[in-house]
């Protein structure tokens, strides 16, 4: 760090310090008389299961050039291109395609053939990726939709080399001044159709769906996640630059990767956009249904075949625009199914051999798992993680119009937003019996909330955690007007409010999950004892994401996002910094924030991480948001623990120590398009043997 840094980053942590001074002094004369003083979080118990990561420099993974020759499986070229159905790879190809280096393939060069089985408990809504709509979930969009960076790769790379990898941007260069980043995007790619990937369809996913105030595409990107003052132009058809108001904030670049910055084909979306045609919002986005088959992506397989409540099948891009260094078009593996199941049967049936990929991320399966892939005809390997899958209760902190709260709500609101309030029931808690209600033995750790342990930025000493006390939240409850006074067990609002009725809470949880209906049980159980009456409202996984970017909860249940894991990606979401950042505050309908006085030292804290890529700056700051986050009782913590890839063994290319959830989920990380099974390892598992996709909107596969 240069002198001038470090005399600025002084002055910064003299003035956070001094606000986190002021902040526990506040916390403390507010802590009622039997109430727990809070302490450093518990270390975790080890976990000596946890699979090793062999480290590699960040350019030992791809690049794009052109090589003297390219091949594809001889069936396409018999079948289509020799007809003249399809033109000759080259001219299918970009002028320089992604090229994945062998050194960084763990079994070297694939062979082409074979299905790769998912099962996923999730159901399509559609294919308007942009417009919001799931694809179900599973890794299926992670395999439809290609990003302008990569970043899932990266957890085998040290952390200072840590840049996202180029995508659908082939490379980038900044101004003199920082604030300008031109990003030339890769030329002569094509969609799954064979039109052309050009800048148009990457100014329609800023201009008409991020931007758009009236669109949330899925994983809730918006012009926020980006800064808020952010622009971005085309140059020519394979040229975009970007203009930010921070010199250099090249943490945008983890946020132009999965699920932020995802184009969808402009040359059809645009024909069902209320800006382009005449339809609502709502008709666009439903207007491309998961019955309307071949659908045009950048990635390696494209939808082919829906059977509702069944299955998704996936066949080969034949336009796809990655390489292997002798020339052979990817992906290896010709069909990716999806049986359309539970997520529970999703670990069941991959570890039976029914199925060939999973990530295991509900505990409750985790003994049983262990148990059957230590058997020597066990068909699939397991290989454990960090901690990184957490679990945190979002208290609604908006208190001016988000969701459009009825009088209930709006008083639930405004308890939330008590530091005494969310202090007693972070203390009403017992995480260790959450935990263990999941599964038994050294897999879950006590977790406050805040930043999972499991990344690099973690400090256990900046981590602050009330520890289980009952009579002090009730204390506190009690010191706040919230005490018992109908003798029904629960506590009544003051006279004034409600006419002095119970407190009802309603806890937003999705069913999809085994987990997540379990922590809800638990953690109602036991707010019941402290008085307080939690009233579950359990919906299924796309109705949950509709009702969480609504602001339409009181409380709920979500799965940490990739930012408490990886920091870099999705900074942005670690606080309200914009008006459509953080999960648990937005602006109301008048477009402004409510802030509090912690958020506000979050937000600042957030803004220098992003203008400085000085790691150790970067290090000090995120224990600063830890501190505040974590006294301030930003998100109730509820558990956390590592999850497992489970993998058929009859799989060659997947990487040791793939992480299940860490940048993205382990579907990427192992970067599916070069995974294969060798020649004598294939089954006869393919639905739809040797044919490609067909046009868009068309019955299904041609062959």
């Amino acid at each position: 760090m240069t002198s001038h840094h470090a005399s600025l980053f002084s002055g910064r942590s003299e003035r956070i310090a001094g606000l986190l001074a002021a902040g526990i002094s506040a916390l403390a004369l507010t802590a009622g008389a039997h109430a727990s003083e809070m302490t450093v979080v518990p270390e975790q118990p080890d976990f000596p299961a946890q699979t090793k990561i062999t480290y590699v420099p960040r350019d030992a993974i791809e690049e794009f050039k052109s090589l003297p020759s390219y091949s594809e499986p001889e069936w396409v070229t018999e079948k289509f291109v020799d007809t003249g159905e399809l033109p000759p790879l080259e001219e299918r190809l970009p002028k320089e395609p992604l090229v994945f280096k062998t050194g960084n393939m763990p079994d070297g060069i694939g062979v082409y053939g074979g299905t790769l089985r998912h099962v996923i408990g999730g159901r399509p809504e559609g294919w308007n990726y942009p417009a919001g709509q799931t694809q179900g979930w599973g890794g299926i969009d992670i395999g439809l939709f290609e990003c302008l960076t990569r970043t899932a790769p990266l957890y085998q790379v040290e952390a200072d080399d840590m840049e996202p990898l180029p995508n659908l941007a082939k490379s980038w260069e900044w101004s003199e001044d920082g604030h300008t980043l031109t990003m030339h995007l890769i030329e002569g790619a094509k969609w799954s159709d064979g039109v052309p990937f050009t800048s148009e369809d990457v100014m329609f996913m800023w201009e008409d769906n991020i931007v758009d105030p009236n669109i949330t595409p899925l994983n809730g990107a918006s012009k926020e996640t980006f800064g808020s003052d952010t622009s971005l132009k085309a140059i020519d058809d394979y040229t975009v630059e970007w203009t930010f108001a921070e010199a250099f904030p090249r943490q945008y670049l983890f946020n132009m990767a999965y699920g932020n910055f995802c184009p969808g084909p402009a040359h059809i979306l645009k024909t069902k956009h209320p800006k382009y045609a005449d339809t609502t919002y709502e008709q666009y986005k439903n207007a491309f249904p998961p019955e309307m088959m071949n659908w045009p992506v950048m990635g390696a397989w494209v939808p082919v075949e829906y059977r509702p409540d069944d299955i998704i099948v996936m066949r080969r891009n034949p336009y796809y625009w990655k390489v292997d260094e002798e020339g052979h078009q990817l992906p290896y593996i010709d069909e990716l199914q999806y049986k359309l199941s539970t997520w529970a049967d999703r670990d069941v049936q991959t570890i039976a051999g029914s199925a060939d990929f999973s990530n295991l991320e509900q505990p409750e399966n985790f003994v049983v798992a262990l148990r059957r892939s230590a058997e020597e005809t066990a068909p699939a390997r397991l290989a454990f993680g960090p901690r990184l899958i957490g679990y945190n209760m979002r208290l609604n902190l908006s208190g001016n119009g988000w969701g459009d709260p009825d009088e209930r709500a709006q008083a639930v609101r405004e308890l939330n937003r008590n530091p005494d309030f969310r202090k007693a029931v972070t203390m009403a808690l017992d995480r260790q019996a959450i935990g263990d209600s999941l599964v038994r033995g050294p897999f879950t750790a006590i977790y406050p909330g805040g930043l999972a342990s499991g990344t690099s930025f973690y400090d256990r000493e900046s981590t602050y955690y009330y520890p289980y006390d009952p009579d002090g939240a009730k204390e506190l409850l009690k010191s706040i007007g919230l005490e018992d006074t109908d003798g029904n067990g629960f506590v009544n609002w003051p006279a004034d409010t409600l006419g002095g009725e119970d407190v009802d809470i309603v806890l937003l949880v999705g069913s999809n999950y085994t987990t997540d209906m379990n922590l809800s049980e638990a953690v109602i159980g036991q707010l019941q004892q402290v008085g307080l009456r939690v009233i579950q409202n359990a919906v299924e996984n796309n109705q949950h994401d509709a009702m969480r970017y609504a602001g339409d909860f009181d409380w709920m249940i979500m799965r940490n996002p990739p930012a408490l894991a990886s920091v870099v990606q999705g900074t942005t979401s670690l606080a309200p910094v914009g008006p459509r950042t953080s999960d648990h505050h937005r602006a109301g309908p008048d477009g402004t924030l409510d802030l509090l006085p912690y958020e506000e030292q979050m937000i600042d804290i957030v803004d220098q991480f992003i203008a400085t890529d000085d790691n150790a700056e970067r290090t000090e700051l995120m224990k600063q948001y830890q501190t505040v986050a974590t006294q301030n009782v930003d998100t109730i913590g509820l558990t956390e623990y590592p999850g497992a890839l489970i993998i058929n063994k009859r799989f060659d290319n997947v990487a040791a120590g793939a992480p299940i959830f860490m940048f993205n989920w382990a579907e990427d990380a192992v970067i599916r398009e070069r995974m294969f099974v060798p020649a004598d390892d294939q089954q006869n598992h393919e639905l739809h043997p040797e044919t490609l996709p067909g046009e868009p909107g068309g019955d299904g596969p041609t062959g």
